[in-house]
This record gives C-alpha cells, structure tokens and sequence, in this order.
C-alpha cells in the first residue's frame, strides 16, 4: 500500500506537502494541487482513517455493553444502536456480560484492548456505588432501569407506569388470579424491582386481590424459565387466570406450557408480555406486550454520547469529580397528560449557569430520559378479532 513518502516522490514535493493536499489545506499551489492529487490516484493512496482519529485524540469506537447478545430485545435493540453510531461515523463494539457483576465493573472501566470515545452500558449485576466508584472518564451511557444516582446519564423507560398499565388492562377485562412472571431479587438491577411494583400498583388501585404466592420468581427472562414458573403456578395448584411476563420470552414459555395443559389462550388464561421482540408478533395466538420505543432509545442514548464527546467544554468551568456529580435533571410532566414531556429530540437542552464558576462542571450535568412506551394488544389477551393499539 502506498505512504506518503511514495506519493510524495511520485509528484516531486515534500512529504509535508502530500499531507496538505490530503487535509485539503488551503496554502498549496493550483499545480502542485494537481501534480499531487493525480499521483494520489496513480498510486491508490487511501488514508489512513484510524490513524487519522487518533492524532485527533478520538478512535471513532463506541463500546455497547448488553447482558445478553442473543437476547432478541437486546438484538434489535443492538442493531438500531448501530444506525444511530453511523449517523457520527462512529464503529459499535459489542460485548455481554450475562448479567455477572464483576465483568460488568471490569468493562464499566473500558474494553480491553480498545480505546473507546464512549460506552453504552445496559448492567444488570452494578449498583449506584459502582457506578460511582467509576474512575474512567470515557463519556458513559446507561441503559435500563437501573438506578443511576444522577451520575451518570440515563435513558429509559417508565416500567412502573407500564406495567401497571399492563396489569390493569387484565383487571379490566375482568382477570381476578392475576399472576407475575419475572420477579429477580438475585439481581441489582431494578427492571424486575419496577415491574412488580407497577403490578402491585394496578392492583391495589382496582381493589383486585394481591397473592403473594402469584408473583413468581425467575433466574433468567427467557423461554424456559417462563416454562418452569408456569408450571410451577399450575403444580402447586397457583392456577392464575392471567398472567403479566416481565419479557415477552417468559410470555412464550408461559403460554407453550398453557396449551400443552389443555388451557385456551386467552379464553382460560390471557397472556401479556414486555418488549415487542418479532417472536411475539407471530406466536399462535400472537402476544399482547408492553412495546418500549427502542428507536428512540438508540436515538437518544447516541445522542447524548455525541454531546459529551462533540460539544466544546463551558469556558472558565473546571470538572467536577465524578463522585459530586450534578443530580439527575427530572422530566418534567405534561399539565395535558401527565405523562412525561417528551425530551428535546437532539438531547441539546443547555444547562442551567453553574452558581460557583470555582467548581461548576465542564459539561450539562446528567440527564435521565424517559422515552415512550404502549401496550398493544393482540390474541392472547383479546381473542382472534384483536389488533388494537393503546398508547401509554
């Protein structure tokens, strides 16, 4: 492959004056331009893109950090990530931790081996102290329910609201043994912690009877721990009338071990799950779910790397440490809805002047973003004729 000192001999100029021509300087003579630039294309030169970055002091690498790989949330969720990192020309590496605490605080501090410009992390083992007894300074995005202290910032949805809007759409049609699918006290994450209390929630507000014996514990959110819970429910004679599956896989699982039972789907028993994966969509019957807006969480967890990595530092500022960082910025409700307001789209919103020049941060402080969510309604829990889409 040619170098610039090849190119440089071919057109007679200095190696000083290929660079030039190759970074479009201005002060480089119409001939000279030209001689360059056509032993440029004689020889094939193609710069050197990586090295290019790193004089720049930026790699063009965003590490994503997920628990599952194959997990097929986190697989499409993976994918949009990707187009959203193209938009910066910026190159996704992916890496899973199976929800292991300490691999997740080893990659909390960076991939080995690769210099990243920024980290999407989903963690399922971390705490808010890990968080913040983080020492890398690579800009750092959370995905999940996971607390994250206001350190960090932090793009998620609702899980409380939704699922109990889940749960309340079984109560209104008329689900009275409503059983939960997904319970993890083994986990520090908060999904399941979240998910259990919307359910609580639901039922408490609609007067519906709480057993405890109906919220059933899982290791894992996938197809055959939804299996065994629902047989478990069926065995120790827990025979729930609906079910709310943390994950659309225990939603499969649950409703395989239905049938083989003799159960209708939903006649004897409907079914919801949480996350809209395309399984979902073509099951037999095909599954009401809590569907999370995964487009606009790409959007925005990209969107807040590109502003920590691309806006310039606020003059006169020095950086806090990471342990005093500025508290999480709430989403403030819609007086129409009561929803949360939808964020600014770009993730620009300025920060409020720092009081104390002395000690105000480089950059906004951290932000939780509380994207969108709708339950849509299908077969397993409103029959063949279903199809309807509520918006939450």
């Amino acid at each position: 492959m040619a170098g610039l000192k090849d190119v440089a001999a071919r057109a007679g100029v200095s190696v000083r004056t290929v660079s030039n021509v190759v970074n479009d300087f201005p002060l480089v003579a119409p001939e000279t331009r030209r001689r360059v630039q056509k032993a440029l294309e004689e020889l094939s030169y193609r710069p050197n893109a990586a090295a290019r970055r790193l004089r720049g002091g930026r790699s063009g690498l965003i590490g994503l950090v997920i628990p599952e790989i194959d997990s097929p949330y986190f697989g499409e969720l993976a994918s949009l990530l990707v187009q959203e990192a193209q938009e910066h020309s910026w190159t996704l590496l992916v890496d899973q931790t199976d929800g292991d605490p300490d691999r997740e605080r080893r990659l909390l501090e960076g991939m080995p081996g690769q210099m990243i410009d920024g980290l999407i992390m989903s963690p399922w083992g971390l705490s808010p102290a890990d968080l913040r007894r983080r020492a890398d300074a690579v800009p750092l995005v959370l995905l999940g329910e996971q607390d994250a202290a206001g350190l960090i910032d932090h793009v998620s949805v609702d899980s409380v609201a939704a699922s109990a809007e889940a749960t309340r759409h079984l109560i209104d049609l008329g689900r009275r043994r409503i059983a939960a699918i997904g319970v993890q006290p083994h986990l520090a994450n908060g999904t399941a912690r979240q998910r259990v209390t919307g359910y609580r929630q639901a039922l408490r507000d609609a007067g519906a009877p709480h057993d405890p014996a109906l919220e059933v514990a899982v290791d894992a959110l996938h197809r055959a721990d939804g299996a065994r819970a629902m047989r478990w429910l069926l065995d120790e004679g827990h025979a729930p009338d609906a079910i709310v599956c943390f994950s659309d896989q225990l939603a499969l699982g649950a409703m395989r071990v239905a049938l083989e039972r003799g159960l209708t789907v939903p006649g004897d028993l409907a079914v919801c799950g949480f996350d809209d994966i395309e399984d979902g969509r073509y099951a037999t019957p095909s599954l009401t779910t809590v569907a999370p807006d995964k487009a606009e969480i790409a959007k925005r967890a990209v969107a807040c790397l590109a502003d920590r990595l691309l806006k310039p530092p606020v003059p006169g500022t020095n950086r806090l440490d990471r342990t005093a960082a500025s508290p999480a910025v709430p989403e403030p409700a819609d007086p129409g809805t009561g929803e949360p307001a939808t964020p600014d789209p770009a993730g620009t919103a300025e920060p409020a002047e720092p009081a104390d020049p002395a000690v105000a941060p480089t950059r906004p402080p951290a932000r939780r973003i509380v994207t969108a969510h709708r339950l849509v309604i299908r077969e397993s829990t409103a029959g063949r004729s279903a199809g309807s889409v509520l918006s939450g």
